[in-house]
């Protein structure tokens, strides 16, 4: 299942990216920051529901998910990219965990276990003092 995220529900901050770069990081606003309010947006219950109880740094406990791009050295590029990270945070969560269908071990491993449980229990035994 692939939702689409509207752009008109996502806040965009430009702001100087950090770290090396010279004259161009001093002067350009080129990092964007991406505020996404998951409760307000148009995606369905179920899936608000899943990415908010996502454990993310990037998703506050307001329910805003906050994501700061600034690998590009354009504006433009750099919205892309939060928006692209954005849509994978949605994606993985878009459709719901299949549920686990529990399972019984088989009689080959369970035999397994017991042999390597008695060779274990042989060779500690093999260890300790002979009687006299």
């Amino acid at each position: 299942m692939h939702l689409r995220i509207d752009e008109r529900e996502v806040e965009w901050t430009a702001m100087r990216a950090q770290g090396a770069g010279g004259q161009n990081v001093n002067k350009v606003s080129s990092a964007v920051q991406l505020r996404f309010d998951i409760h307000a947006s148009s995606l369905p219950g179920p899936v608000k529901l899943r990415l908010a109880a996502l454990r993310d740094a990037r998703i506050g406990a307001d329910g805003v998910v906050l994501i700061k791009a600034q690998s590009h050295r354009d504006q433009p590029r750099n919205k892309a990219d939060a928006l692209a990270r954005l849509q994978a945070l949605v994606d993985s969560v878009a459709s719901p965990p299949r549920k686990r269908i529990p399972t019984k071990p088989t009689a080959g491993s369970q035999r397994r276990r017991i042999e390597a449980k008695q060779q274990r229990g042989a060779l500690k035994a093999a260890r300790s003092k002979l009687p006299e």
